[in-house]
């Protein structure tokens, strides 16, 4: 797959099922990852059908939405996932566009996720003309909520819309980010 997007320390590209299985599988297999999260996976094949299954779904939408791999411009490791992606309103896709990460514990602290975000915001809002984007989070993910704030995105407040659960959600508007820019550093 290609390359998304870049920043000073990481690229942002597509999966590779082959290549790419044992870091998902490190990540989506660890408790303190996805003590929030609906994505987990007990073996190394559960996470090679989830990342096929991933780069299967965005290829036929061929909307520019997808969950990309965050790597180490230095090393190439995988440390992360990033999305921006459709939100479903049960079965049905949304023209509401929600962005989030996925860090392994090694990664988190070093402000990865907040670099990540940044540069598919960009993308998001000056490659799609996306006129807002949503980041949709559990309430006690305290870490994701640093993140949306460190972003500039405001709260909306709770729903249970997309995920037939109550979560915390936050927005931020294009005209917003543009002008927040300089400020956030992009």
């Amino acid at each position: 797959m290609a390359q998304i997007t870049e920043t000073q320390r990481l690229l942002i590209r597509g999966w590779h099922p082959q290549a790419d299985t044992e870091h998902a599988f490190q990540m989506y297999s660890d408790p303190k990852v996805t003590k929030f999260l609906i994505t987990k996976v007990d073996s190394l094949g559960e996470a090679y059908k989830l990342l096929e299954r991933w780069v299967n779904i965005f290829a036929n939408r061929n909307n520019g939405s997808g969950q990309w791999a965050i790597t180490l411009k230095e090393t190439q490791e995988v440390v992360g996932m990033i999305a921006l992606m459709q939100l479903r309103d049960g079965e049905e896709l949304t023209q509401d566009y929600e962005i989030g990460w996925h860090l392994k514990q090694v990664a988190w602290g070093q402000g990865y996720a907040t670099e990540a975000a940044k540069a598919v915001l960009e993308y998001g809002f000056n490659s799609l003309k996306l006129p807002v984007v949503y980041s949709i989070m559990h309430p006690e993910n305290i870490s994701s909520v640093r993140v949306v704030k460190r972003l500039g995105m405001s709260r909306v407040g709770r729903t249970n819309q997309y995920y037939k659960t109550e979560l915390e959600m936050y927005q931020l508007e294009a005209h917003a980010w543009r002008q927040a820019v300089p400020r956030i550093g992009v």
